[in-house]
């Protein structure tokens, strides 16, 4: 199916649903009126509504109201089995989508026997275009459903197809890594202010910085160490502070990664 044709809905609009609907709407790859969701929350629908987007307070009236070729299940993974045992009834041959974290494709095709099940692990700046996402085919999705759903999703960011055993590393590495980077800005604004320099004036020169850094990195295409060895004089400040910082830092990074890996196992109920 050409995405030009394809109608999609979301059961959930929230932060990370949300962010990918507004992001298929904003980007162009997809119209208003190709787009459907449904959420409890009134604000959430207002704002959908404000864009061309159906937008409902129930998923089956969804379901039963819209001819919808895509469903995005994009709810919490605690409450993903209740929705798909109330939702089961009410899809007939539509590709269902999952991005709750943690939750295997296996148990969602028992618990929704004979639909095509493509699985996804997404990140918030898929919103702005910048996110990076890794998808997983069902045994019963074709090749075609997953190039629909990466050729979608690529107009958002990085796409990847892969494995599902690698799927919950990949959601954990950059679903998680927004928040870190966000605590780097945060420490080093702090340790800036410590130093001296007044707060406002310190964060928004930190995050000035991180947005050229990042762009620098995205033309370049450079491997990050080699970004640092242009930043890195001999003898200098920073490879000095590199030199205090790198061993901690991998350390609390890879402690990061292994905490939300055995919190993701648990969300499996593994």
């Amino acid at each position: 199916m050409d995405a030009k044709d394809v109608r999609i809905g979301f059961v959930g609009a929230g932060a990370m649903g949300g962010a990918i609907a507004r992001g298929l709407v904003q980007s162009e790859a997809l119209a208003a009126a190709q787009v459907a969701v449904s959420d409890l929350s009134a604000d959430n629908r207002a704002s959908f509504q404000q864009m061309g987007v159906a937008a409902y307070d129930d998923a089956a009236a969804m379901l039963g109201q819209e001819a919808l070729d895509v469903v995005v299940l994009a709810v919490k993974p605690q409450v993903l089995p209740t929705v798909m045992d109330q939702l089961s009834q009410h899809l007939s041959g539509q590709l269902v989508v999952s991005i709750a974290a943690g939750v295997k494709l296996a148990t969602i095709e028992a618990a929704l026997p004979g639909r095509r099940v493509v699985r996804c692990m997404p990140n918030l700046p898929m919103q702005v275009r910048s996110g990076a996402v890794a998808i997983a085919q069902g045994s019963l999705a074709t090749s075609e459903d997953v190039e629909l759903v990466q050729g979608l999703l690529a107009s958002l960011g990085v796409a990847k197809v892969m494995r599902e055993d690698q799927l919950d590393v990949a959601g954990v590495i950059t679903g998680c890594a927004p928040a870190f980077f966000a605590l780097f800005v945060d420490c080093l604004t702090r340790a800036g202010v410590e130093a001296g320099l007044p707060a406002a004036d310190c964060r928004a020169m930190v995050e000035s910085t991180m947005r050229g850094t990042a762009g620098q990195l995205l033309e370049s295409g450079d491997h990050p160490r080699a970004y640092m060895d242009r930043v890195s004089s001999p003898g200098g400040t920073t490879i000095v502070a590199l030199r205090a910082m790198e061993g901690q830092l991998f350390s609390s990074v890879w402690d990061g990664v292994d905490a939300a890996m055995a919190r993701t196992r648990q969300l499996a109920g593994e």
